[in-house]
């Protein structure tokens, strides 16, 4: 006797919130042991249908089947019950307890009296993370993990049931590439195993690596399924945004003026050292490398928030001292973070408010803010970015990731700064929105803004960049022009084996 020929099934599922149709009859489906790609721009609607899968929210219509039986899902618990489980891109874990008590959180088990049986918690938990090879045990507190590490106990949850299907939601936004193989070796065991996956990224590397189908939504629309060995990036780019992307190498070539930012043999501690470059107006400058090299550290000392050990910072030709952000920002220097949701967005706020925090003191009227200075920045920024939504008094936390971003880059343009540093740009966005955001940056450049890049995906630092500084291990290996490098070059230079040219 055969099993069902289907893990889970999703027809004609609708989810309406007050003025937006998130889901306009969405179906699909799971088969045993398969990977299955769920793409779409954000907003799409894959995270809303993900959700009406794991029990957070009721469709309005439509009908949910689990190994071919109706099913209605009340709640998270409910769809773990049903072997159906979530491992969400926003880390839920309480800082304070140990890796084991988060990871069998709400199902510790037991002793007699209701006693945590500490013992068997930590054998089991011990046992996860073996299969997992992190470098941390179960009684680690999780508040001492990096985030990467954290992202690592959002999987391990994953393992604690049987499961008949996991939902991975952009899993691999926080880990290294050590890490994404264990990631994928996990995965490849649940497939042995006949657990299907759905796999929700926006990385076509990793999509075109390991699914067997990819679902795409555009709109809160389904707009078809393809063979994943049976296509190709633009073909899947066409269908979840309707027009194809020039995904091109940086061709743009402008003039440039003088140099806008030196940086002279700066070091901070073991994090980086001896680190030399310089950037002009209207210049891209890409910083590439693996996690780990220093590229974040260096932009972190350049505005301020960490201090160098030794070195020199010139701005314009004039040596500087940067202290701290407020320093940097008065010379000029805006650094739009890694992380936008934890540091770059208050996300209880609305559009306005995140956009103008920086200079709100420099917008008082008498002892209160003046709203009409905060709206009119909102209004050229919005306009000038082209950031969609409905008005400033939208909450910053219900816009898309792509919009988000603009918001972030629209507080720290509204300084009107000379260096603008942005870190990540397009972490978390959707192919589209990932055109925007290079698109955007080129203009900047263009307007005469001296811009860096760090990136940890190779084509992008290609696409946007006019020069590229490879780094290793906390140092500067090579500069390359957008002219002369390959992909060859760049990743040896990334990996140390070409130290005989140091910068």
């Amino acid at each position: 006797m055969t099993g069902p020929t289907h893990v889970l099934r999703l027809e004609g599922v609708v989810k309406t919130f007050p003025g937006v149709r998130a889901l306009d009859g969405v179906s699909f489906d799971l088969r045993p042991g398969e990977v299955h790609a769920l793409m779409g721009e954000n907003g799409a609607g894959k995270s809303t249908l993900m959700k009406v899968l794991g029990g957070i929210h009721q469709p309005d219509e439509g009908r949910i089947f689990i190994a071919e039986e109706p099913v209605v899902i009340a709640s998270p618990l409910h769809a773990k019950a049903r072997g159906v489980v979530f491992v969400h891109q926003e880390l839920s874990l309480a800082d304070e307890l140990t890796v084991a008590e988060n990871i069998f959180l709400g199902e510790l088990p037991r002793k007699s009296f209701g006693r945590v049986d500490h013992a068997r918690l930590y054998r089991e938990t011990d046992a996860i993370l073996e299969a997992l090879n992190v470098g941390f045990d179960a009684r680690t507190r999780v508040g001492d993990l990096s985030i990467a590490n954290q992202q690592m106990v959002e999987i391990a949850r994953a393992l604690t049931v049987d499961p008949r299907a996991v939902i991975f939601d952009e899993p691999t936004a926080s880990l290294t590439d050590a890490e994404k193989v264990v990631l994928f070796r996990v995965i490849a065991d649940l497939q042995s195993r006949g657990v299907g996956i759905i796999y929700i990224s926006h990385r076509m590397e990793e999509i075109f690596r390991i699914t067997d189908r990819i679902s795409v939504l555009r709109d809160g629309t389904y707009r078809g399924t393809l063979d994943t060995a049976a296509t190709d990036e633009e073909e899947v780019t066409h269908l979840m945004i309707g027009r194809k992307l020039d995904l091109s190498r940086n061709a743009v070539h402008h003039e440039m003026g003088e140099v806008a930012l030196e940086v002279r043999n700066l070091s901070c501690g073991a994090l980086f050292r001896d680190v030399s470059f310089t950037v002009r107006k209207g210049e891209v400058v890409g910083f590439y490398g693996l996690v780990g090299a220093g590229r974040t550290e260096i932009a972190e000392t350049i505005f301020g928030l960490r201090d160098p050990s030794s070195g020199q910072i010139f701005l314009d030709g004039e040596e500087v001292r940067i202290h701290s952000p407020r320093d940097a920002i008065r010379r000029g220097i805006s650094l739009v973070p890694e992380d936008r949701k934890g540091q770059g967005l208050v996300l209880g706020m609305n559009c306005r408010d995140n956009m103008t925090l920086p200079q709100v003191d420099d917008m008082t009227a008498g002892p209160f803010v003046s709203d009409e200075a905060e709206v009119a920045i909102f209004d050229q920024y919005r306009d000038r970015l082209d950031i969609r939504t409905p008005g400033w008094r939208q909450l910053v936390g219900n816009l898309s990731g792509g919009n988000q971003q603009k918001i972030v880059i629209g507080k720290w343009l509204s300084m009107r700064p000379e260096v603008l540093i942005v870190d990540e740009p397009t972490r978390g966005i959707d192919v589209g929105s990932k055109a925007e955001i290079h698109n955007l940056i080129r203009d900047l450049a263009a307007q005469g803004y001296a811009v860096i890049v760090i990136s940890s995906e190779m084509p992008e630092v290609l696409h946007v960049s006019d020069r590229i500084v490879a780094m290793f291990s906390g140092r500067i290996m090579r500069e390359f022009t957008s002219d002369e490098v390959t992909e060859d070059s760049l990743i040896q230079a990334i990996s140390g084996l070409d130290g005989g040219r140091v910068a």
